[in-house]
């Protein structure tokens, strides 16, 4: 889901990392980007992203919801 049209303050934590990921994956100048190779710290950020998703899908099945 797109949340870049809420304050920053509103904004998912999952949300603002995959987006961080996304800007770092776009920087030309970044040399990961230049040579064609995978950016490790964007990858780490989507590593991140995907694991509180699955633990937020996880607890949502027990209606345990965190606040981030």
């Amino acid at each position: 889901m797109d949340e870049s049209h809420l304050p920053y303050e509103q904004q998912s934590l999952v949300f603002r990392l995959r987006k961080r990921a996304e800007i770092r994956r776009q920087i030309s100048t970044r040399k990961s980007v230049q040579e064609g190779k995978p950016d490790r710290m964007a990858d780490l950020l989507e590593e991140a992203a995907d694991e509180i998703s699955r633990l937020t899908d996880i607890l949502g099945e027990y209606d345990i919801r965190p606040d981030c």
